[in-house]
């Protein structure tokens, strides 16, 4: 069984839940992301472990209430149950001693830098993480990004807070004034991790993203959340997530992101329309 034992709204359409799942939270690693299902015959979707604790059996999501799943289980309340939460699945991220990690996390993709700033952390790597939302209000998890990282640089669309300007407006200043560092991890829009490796290329800077495309079993099978990865086919649930970022094909990625975009939007009108009360789209299950 997988209770919701905690929920929080953070920001707009931006929830955080501790759920029980003591199998998962056992075995997680850095990197590693769930796949979970609200009801029997619910859409299969997946969302990067962004915290786990052993001792309690649970695991931390932040889930963004953008299409009709993810509206319905920001409907749901603590001690509500999940069908299931299928995981860790992927591959755990490389960390390896003696490096500096420039991690940036974009809005949502906070979350998922999260473990693994902290697994470098544990290790004694130096750590700075560069974390961005359109303004301050929306800024998610500062204070748990300064616990673990040595140094925490903001950056704010509108100049609200921190730098004015993107996460890569910081990496760019970063690169240009040579500092130090020996792996780049960006994760968050596909746009923004595109224009990270763009970016690092002509620097010569390993570059890692975490991509999380279509998905439907995570073992590979349907290969649904197939990339192109320097010319090369690969499956994201059990290669990655995690890519060398020069190599990803982006543009084929974008588009490929958008393939169920109609059939979306369709959806989330039906049972916007369906669901006309607030008490049906709580407990509508289709």
């Amino acid at each position: 069984m997988f209770r919701i034992l905690e929920k929080n709204d953070l920001a707009a359409k931006v929830y955080r839940y501790i759920i029980e799942a003591p199998d998962v939270a056992r075995k997680a690693k850095a990197g590693q992301f769930v796949i979970l299902r609200l009801y029997d015959d619910g859409e299969r979707i997946p969302i990067t472990l962004a915290d786990w604790n052993v001792a309690k059996g649970t695991i931390t999501l932040y889930v963004q209430a953008i299409g009709k799943t993810t509206i319905m289980m920001s409907m749901m309340k603590a001690g509500d149950v999940l069908a299931d939460v299928v995981g860790p699945l992927g591959i755990p991220s490389h960390i390896e001693k003696g490096k500096t990690l420039v991690a940036l996390g974009g809005g949502f993709g906070i979350a998922a830098i999260h473990p693994i700033v902290r697994a470098h952390k544990l290790i004694g790597n130096k750590t700075i993480s560069i974390i961005g939302a359109r303004t301050k209000g929306l800024m998610l998890m500062e204070n748990e990004m300064r616990a673990i990282s040595d140094d925490v640089r903001i950056a704010t669309d509108d100049g609200s807070y921190g730098t004015k300007g993107f996460v890569t407006t910081v990496l760019k200043s970063m690169l240009e004034n040579r500092e130090p560092m020996d792996v780049v991890l960006a994760i968050g829009p596909v746009v923004m991790m595109k224009a990270v490796a763009d970016l690092t290329r002509s620097y010569g800077v390993q570059t890692l993203v975490s991509l999380n495309p279509i998905m439907m079993d995570g073992t590979g099978m349907c290969g649904a959340c197939r990339v192109v990865v320097g010319d090369k086919l690969q499956f994201a649930c059990v290669d990655g997530p995690e890519f060398d970022a020069h190599q990803v094909d982006f543009e084929l990625l974008m588009a490929r992101q958008k393939m169920y975009s109609p059939q979306e939007k369709i959806s989330l009108e039906l049972f916007n329309k369906i669901c006309a009360t607030q008490e049906q789209r709580e407990t509508a299950v289709w």
